[in-house]
């Protein structure tokens, strides 16, 4: 497999560089805006490849689909933040081409929604709060994959609501789901849904010990592409 990597110079297009030499996994081209590479945007790279990886921006999502529709390559985007008008232009991409989008690359995660969706079922009457930590230099809030098992806790029961930060007098909401964010240190990332009801409380949990494991998940999506249809695939799919 031959990969073009769309944010090659940051943390996470290093780790997936790393990832996929040891695996053998050749890299067509290194393309960023900001670093040393040979290509500084991603529509300079004319060669071959079997996909895209893109670990960049958020605003990069309009171009990478362009460049992905155009050239008829499987597209993965492991960026968060995404406005409702990029995460337009990724759904319409879809239509064209397979694309994989998650804010997490990390099975672990997609387990982790999987079980809490199921563990909200069983307790209807609970109390719900999610909590995620992350390193001091985190920009947004609360965290991609914290809105993920949010939203996937909302397929459960439709009429409930997230609370972010909850601050100020007032007692709690039953319908509410608390979403809380703490920034600290060099964490790479703790989630954690609690599920409480009154009588017993239920805590699951997953942690990242390294950015290797959305490297590897990244890489696993990709492969996972190849020879897909068109269409928009996320994390549950590779369980």
């Amino acid at each position: 497999m031959k990969i073009v990597v769309n944010g090659a110079c940051g943390h996470m297009g290093r780790a997936l560089i790393a990832a996929a030499e040891s695996k053998d996994i050749e890299i067509a081209a290194k393309v960023d805006k900001y670093g040393d590479t040979p290509f500084k945007e991603i529509s300079e790279y004319k060669g071959c490849a079997d996909a895209v990886v893109d670990f960049s921006h958020h605003t990069a999502a309009p171009a990478l689909c362009a460049y992905a529709e155009e050239r008829g390559l499987p597209l993965v985007i492991a960026t968060t933040g995404h406005t409702e008008e990029e995460a337009e232009c990724i759904r319409k991409a879809a239509q064209t081409v397979p694309v994989f989008y998650s804010a997490n690359m990390s099975l672990g995660i997609a387990l982790l929604i999987d079980l809490a969706k199921k563990a909200a079922a069983v307790f209807p009457d609970a109390d719900i709060e999610i909590v995620e930590v992350h390193h001091n230099r985190k920009l947004d809030a609360p965290s991609g994959t914290a809105k993920m098992i949010l939203d996937g806790i909302l397929e459960v029961y439709p009429d409930r609501y997230g609370n972010f930060g909850r601050a100020g007098m007032g007692q709690r909401e039953k319908k509410e789901i608390g979403v809380q964010s703490v920034r600290m240190g060099n964490v790479v990332g703790v989630h954690e849904v609690h599920i409480c009801t009154g009588t017993q409380c239920l805590t699951l949990k997953h942690e990242a010990q390294s950015r290797d494991l959305f490297a590897e998940g990244a890489l696993e999506a990709a492969s996972f592409l190849l020879g897909k249809k068109s269409g928009l695939y996320v994390m549950k799919d590779l369980i």
